[in-house]
């Protein structure tokens, strides 16, 4: 299925899709898991000694695949966000430092996992995240869209952008830059955005939507995508709470209607 049917099913379908995300059995065994031993965990230590907490949080955070880095992931918990000198500060990917500051052991100690960014917070993390691979299965466009669309708020400079790959790659599609324009130098870069793009209207609702809309649709120009039936389905076969019109939604985009 095309980027811009995948994110407009899964956007104006999203109670829906997190209710039936929520309810995948997989995901609610490892919440079950997490939420009954988060609060549990007193230290760094605590939490890296439970694989599948690591795992869990990791995902949560979009950094599933540096789960098996420990030694890293110790140093960034460990030192927290409060000195310019830790190294989530000193790292560009914001995930790091969005990890440490929630997971701020330095600070808070044995009452780091008290707090409701580390309980609720990362279960909805998880969530998203899920629902985000899901609509990846489909698109990789429309899992670049929702993902912008969650880190939108974040962007504050065109260098915010570039250190996020997928930040970049969205807008890269968007202002019809070319894949080489990673490669020049990181200021010229930035100069390229700020000279098309005004970053200061992606805080504006309506302007976000219609820059994802454009967005998923360059991608498609650009990246031609076999349709398929969105991974949704065979996950909200059985749930009671989803009921058919979900289903016969999914025909009437997939028709343009």
């Amino acid at each position: 299925m095309t980027a811009a049917v995948t994110y407009r099913f899964y956007t104006t379908n999203y109670e829906r899709v997190t209710d039936a995300i929520t309810r995948d059995p997989q995901v609610a065994r490892e919440t079950e898991y997490y939420r009954s031993k988060i609060e549990t965990v007193k230290s760094v230590d605590d939490l890296l000694a439970d694989r599948r907490l690591v795992n869990y949080v990791m995902k949560a955070y979009g950094l599933a695949e540096m789960s098996y880095a420990t030694a890293f992931i110790r140093k960034v918990l460990t030192e927290g966000v409060d000195s310019d000198e830790a190294l989530a500060n000193q790292l560009t990917d914001r995930r790091y430092r969005d990890l440490a500051a929630d997971f701020n052991f330095k600070r808070y100690g044995e009452t780091t996992t008290t707090f409701e960014r580390t309980r609720g917070g990362v279960i909805e993390r998880y969530q998203r995240q899920s629902i985000e691979e899901r609509a990846g299965e489909t698109s990789t466009g429309a899992r670049l869209a929702m993902y912008f669309e969650r880190r939108a708020g974040d962007i504050k400079s065109a260098y915010d952008i570039l250190a996020d790959p997928a930040l970049a790659q969205v807008v890269r599609t968007y202002l019809g830059l070319p894949p080489q324009t990673a490669m020049i130098d990181i200021d010229r870069q930035a100069d390229l955005i700020n000279d098309r793009l005004d970053l200061a209207e992606l805080a504006e609702p309506d302007f976000l939507a219609r820059f994802l809309r454009d967005f998923v649709v360059r991608w498609d120009v650009e990246n031609p995508e076999a349709a398929a039936v969105p991974s949704i389905v065979p996950l909200a076969a059985g749930v009671k709470t989803i009921s058919t019109d979900l289903l016969a939604a999914i025909q009437n985009l997939k028709a343009g209607r």
